[in-house]
């Protein structure tokens, strides 16, 4: 996946079935069109630990309109008739666990998922599903929070895909991006794999802020509070938004 990162990029995350899976489809294109370089696509789930109040409420909404797994891979597969867009999925183990290890990474090769995100999984228990997500070509996308500079390290060695950095460390913009530097520093110092910061990073002057410290800034709350705010006529209003923070990163 390192040849997805030969520029900036834009990282766009949504809920798949919020509020349906075809606003969904369309706004995957939209983000397209406006400029995203990939796609973080949430499976819904009724306990998602690692995530805001925007995001754990649309979880709810796409389970009450029933949106599982088999129905996202159907969507999946539509979506490519239009777009060859990166996906990756943002899931937890326990859908993940009930599809099966086998099927799940089977399946997600077979649509073009190029890696998960798997909050509740720790990086030394992802074990587990390694050798299917090896076997299928899909990379696990491993997180790295401020912790101990020798866990970081470790971690950036193991990586695959690119880096998930939580950017939202100190209370003013200044004291986090400086922070997030030193980080990313020690981060490249053992890697040239690529790290997109993510987590509270909603403006253009936020976006252009860390890509001049990260290969790629992930987006998701304010994309979710649109489709939150226009149901299904929210396409149109994600286009604006990706394109104004991707116009503030070139």
């Amino acid at each position: 996946m390192n040849n997805l990162f030969n520029k900036k990029e834009i990282i766009g995350f949504l809920m798949a079935g919020d509020p349906d899976l075809e606003t969904t489809k369309q706004s995957i294109i939209a983000m397209d069109k406006a400029g995203a370089g990939m796609v973080e696509l949430g499976i819904p789930f009724s306990d998602p630990i690692a995530e805001s109040d925007v995001i754990q409420d649309s979880n709810m909404r796409a389970l009450e309109n029933e949106t599982y797994l088999p129905n996202i891979f159907k969507m999946i597969e539509e979506l490519r008739t239009e777009t060859q867009i990166p996906v990756i999925f943002h899931t937890y183990m326990n859908p993940v666990f009930n599809y099966g290890y086998e099927n799940f990474f089977k399946e997600c090769s077979e649509k073009g998922i190029y890696g998960i995100v798997v909050p509740d999984l720790p990086f030394e228990e992802k074990g587990e599903i390694q050798e299917y997500a090896d076997k299928y070509g899909v990379s696990i996308i491993s997180f790295v929070v401020p912790t101990d500079e020798k866990r970081i390290k470790e971690i950036a060695k193991n990586a695959q895909g690119f880096i998930y950095f939580v950017a939202s460390i100190g209370t003013e913009e200044e004291d986090k991006s400086h922070k997030a530097k030193a980080i990313i520093d020690i981060i490249k110092s053992v890697t040239d794999i690529p790290v997109a910061a993510g987590f509270a990073i909603n403006t253009p002057e936020q976006a252009a802020q860390y890509s001049k410290i990260a290969d790629g800034i992930i987006i998701g709350n304010t994309i979710v509070k649109l489709i939150e705010q226009y149901g299904k006529n929210s396409p149109e209003h994600i286009y604006d938004y990706v394109k104004s923070m991707k116009d503030a990163i070139k």
